[in-house]
């Protein structure tokens, strides 16, 4: 199932509009292999969304976010965020498709987002004041225009470049 489900983000993210028997063709296997397993199109779609949000799920717990020191955790989340938004790019950008489970584990990144959030500002990461709702919806933004650079992606860069743009912002400093 793995090896369809990994030629169906290839393939949809190349071609929203595929077929079926273009993905099996990209899985090396015959039509009514993945026809067994999905009875249809919106069924292999379905599964590899919960598939990918999985993925995505296991990123952000592998990054030890209630453990790691803050700034650490931050940027080891960001890292392994946008390897799997960037490698399942197809499936990450139906995070909302009302699934209950994908809204399950997009609700429990938000959570644990929030509380390294807070961990980050009890640090000293993140200044006392900062609106961490704010913080947190900036720094999704930010995850998601990574993904959309045109240029080979390198995560350890774009991960740099994300907490960097959080932390520091784009300002000469001085403040307003």
């Amino acid at each position: 199932m793995r090896t369809i489900l990994e030629a169906a983000e290839r393939v949809l993210s190349a071609d929203p509009a595929a077929s079926m028997e273009q993905i099996a063709a990209a899985a090396g296997v015959a039509r009514t292999t993945v026809h067994r397993r999905f009875a249809t199109r919106d069924a292999l779609i379905d599964e590899l969304t919960g598939w990918a949000a999985q993925r995505f799920g296991d990123a952000v717990d592998r990054a030890r976010p209630e453990t790691a020191p803050p700034l650490v955790a931050l940027y080891q989340v960001t890292a392994n965020v946008l390897e799997v938004k960037i490698g399942w790019g197809f499936a990450m950008d139906r995070a909302f498709s009302g699934d209950p489970q994908v809204a399950e584990v997009h609700t429990g990144v938000r959570e644990r987002c929030d509380r390294l959030f807070v961990r980050a500002r009890d640090a000293g990461v993140i200044r006392a004041d900062a609106d961490l709702d704010w913080a947190r919806r900036v720094y999704y933004a930010l995850i998601h225009e990574a993904t959309l650079r045109p240029e080979p992606a390198d995560t350890d860069a774009l991960a740099t470049l994300v907490v960097d743009t959080l932390l520091r912002g784009i300002g000469a400093g001085g403040g307003l």
